[in-house]
């Protein structure tokens, strides 16, 4: 059956199914982000530090990358999300961008002769960038469950009703529960990724350190975040369109979801015990589970919010101004013919892969990075 043969709700659902999993493939990325903020904890001298900072160098334009995919998805599918958030929003999102331009610009100025910067300086804009903006991301989803300050008139043109233009969300502080799971996550991917990729003995021990500090505190936020969402009132969005409040919302999308708290309740197992395996048995190959986890974790916040009768992007100030996957979706023709491209994106995946195991097959040296021959960021 070809996608035309669907309906809009189905193709609607489908891309949001795309959606969360470019969102959970994108917070898995963000290891390079927690790497960033742990150079200097676990080096000792120029050349650890060369190395890690190598280690993560040599995949930062996947996190990028995939930044642009899950943008471009949603700007395509749901229209109305990204006019309205990006349209409205746009101090935090213009935030968000600079930490991550600084970032490029880091990789490719930092180790450039004649400098005038310096290389203190790019390490400081990556570490910005892994602890800044991945807090600030988190923020920004974190709205998805708390809502926003906007009305949609009758032309569906964005009123932002605060000045701060989505900074206002920084005055809520259980958005900051996200914020923090996001960094302290993103710090125990990344020294699960220095594990795997590079052969120093040193760094694995400093490493394991950093995830059993970092874990304390993820665990901490985390389940602050998830008790918050599932305790709380939720938007809820009948067969006719109409959002309204409903208590434990988010916590009956679980119950009415089993396949989707399974999701969850799987790739919280598969994080829990990936950490455990790297600080017990110090395994270098953990990355694998716990990115799987997180995957499947973020797919599963994603889809709670976003299927169910639920409206992903509320507005506290007009409930029916609330966006849903129903009336922020672009059309059934356009749906159709992007579901037709998204069969490529297994294609992509695999390719990707393919150059991940290529990289990564042969772990970073101190003599790789002696040699005056080799890249280095």
């Amino acid at each position: 059956m070809g996608f035309e043969n669907w309906e809009l709700l189905t193709l609607q659902q489908y891309w949001w199914f795309i959606i969360s999993l470019l969102g959970g493939l994108f917070v898995f990325i963000m290891f390079v982000q927690g790497g960033q903020t742990l150079i200097d904890k676990l080096s000792t001298n120029e050349i650890e530090k060369t190395m890690l900072i190598n280690s993560i160098g040599r995949k930062w334009e996947l996190g990028f990358t995939t930044l642009v995919l899950f943008g471009g998805a949603l700007f395509a599918a749901f229209p109305l999300f990204y006019a309205t958030s990006f349209g409205g929003a746009y101090w935090v999102w213009m935030a968000i961008l600079f930490c991550f331009i600084i970032q490029a610009v880091s990789y490719e100025y930092r180790m450039k002769p004649n400098n005038f910067l310096g290389k203190k300086t790019y390490e400081m804009f990556l570490k910005i960038n892994g602890n800044l903006g991945t807090f600030l991301l988190g923020v920004a989803i974190s709205t998805f469950f708390s809502g926003s300050e906007f009305i949609l008139n009758s032309n569906n043109f964005v009123e932002w009703q605060n000045d701060l233009r989505g900074l206002e969300a920084l005055l809520n502080p259980f958005n900051y529960l996200l914020g923090f799971s996001l960094v302290y996550l993103a710090k125990i991917s990344g020294a699960l990724y220095f594990m795997n990729n590079i052969s120093h003995e040193g760094i694995k021990i400093k490493a394991i350190d950093s995830i059993k500090f970092n874990m304390i505190l993820f665990m901490l936020f985390f389940l602050s975040f998830i008790s918050w969402i599932l305790l709380k009132d939720g938007y809820s969005v009948n067969i006719n369109g109409i959002v309204s409040i409903q208590e434990y919302k988010y916590l009956l999308n679980f119950i009415e979801m089993p396949v989707v708290l399974g999701m969850f309740v799987v790739g919280v197992i598969m994080v829990i015990g990936a950490v455990f395996t790297a600080i017990v048995y110090k395994k270098t190959c953990c990355i694998k589970t716990g990115g799987v986890g997180i995957v499947l974790t973020v797919m599963a916040l994603l889809l709670n919010v976003g299927f169910n009768g639920t409206s992903y992007y509320p507005s506290t100030t007009d409930l029916q101004s609330s966006l849903t996957i129903m009336n922020s979706s672009g059309s059934k023709y356009t749906l159709m013919v992007m579901s037709y491209a998204s069969l490529m994106v297994p294609f992509v995946l695999g390719y990707i892969a393919l150059a991940w195991y290529s990289m990564d097959k042969v772990k970073i040296t101190e003599e790789e990075m002696n040699d005056k021959d080799a890249h280095t960021y």
